[in-house]
């Protein structure tokens, strides 16, 4: 990935990875930022709903 940015694809594929690997918390800062990159609502929408936000721990 040298020299160039990450792919919303790209990033999606690293957040799957990180769900599966019991990361939760990056897995849904990394399908943040595949639908911030994402340029349509609709689908940036369905990227935030598939790594919904973890709920704070006291």
């Amino acid at each position: 990935m040298a020299g160039r940015d990450p792919t919303p694809c790209e990033f999606l594929d690293a957040a799957r990875e990180m769900a599966t690997t019991g990361r939760p918390v990056l897995a849904r800062l990394l399908a943040e930022d595949a639908a911030d990159r994402t340029p349509d609502p609709r689908e940036a929408a369905r990227i935030r709903r598939l790594f919904p936000q973890q709920p704070k721990e006291d």
